[in-house]
């Protein structure tokens, strides 16, 4: 995976780490669906859709590090590309990138006291 990363400390912060993410996916999924389906090639390994916080998008395989920095997103989405309806394809990758991007705000999440835990889950999440 590309190093992009980044560490949101605040509510705000990760709000806007998972909007960028969230915004990277919507675009692999809408506007750069055909870069983002002939990325996807079956005869590769476990690839992933990664979206990054500067709302960019990247297929690619699993981080080597062990545990990984962040949650890891749906291992193999290139393996049923071509056996199943394009369409349906495409929406079994967005919810499991929907998943992940939910791991990754909790994954964030857990490091703010529990004051700004309430307030995130609740009025941004909610």
């Amino acid at each position: 995976m590309a190093s992009i990363s980044s560490s949101p400390r605040t509510v705000e912060e990760i709000f806007k780490d998972y909007s960028a993410r969230r915004a990277g996916i919507l675009r692999a999924l809408t506007n750069d669906v055909e870069e983002f389906s002939n990325l996807c090639d079956p005869e590769k390994e476990n690839l992933c859709l990664y979206g990054h916080p500067n709302e960019s998008w990247e297929v690619n395989l699993p981080a080597d590090e062990v545990p990984p920095e962040l949650p890891e997103p749906a291992l193999g989405i290139n393996f049923a590309r071509d056996g199943m309806n394009h369409i349906d394809w495409l929406s079994l990758v967005a919810v499991h990138s929907d998943c992940w991007l939910l791991a990754v705000a909790y994954f964030f999440g857990a490091r703010l006291n529990r004051n700004e835990r309430y307030s995130y889950i609740f009025t941004k999440l909610g």
